[in-house]
């Protein structure tokens, strides 16, 4: 599954590097996509793990970023 999540926080190309680092950590996460420009993250990732959407919203969060509804 692919989901794309707003963020705010994210300036420059070091918080994309950082993000990509955390995410794709994620157990379940095949790849993740961070954009400055965008102030987005695109996430696939296998929804059959469990937890696996808490744990990638944990993940951006850890990095210092506020997620927008």
């Amino acid at each position: 599954m692919q989901k794309k999540i707003y963020v705010a926080g994210l300036i420059d190309e070091q918080g994309e590097q950082s993000v990509n680092q955390a995410v794709t950590a994620v157990a379940g996460v095949t790849s993740c996509v961070a954009s400055a420009m965008k102030a987005q993250v695109l996430v696939d990732y296998d929804e059959t793990v469990a937890g696996v959407e808490e744990s990638i919203n944990q993940a951006i969060q850890g990095v210092g970023l506020e997620i927008l509804a």
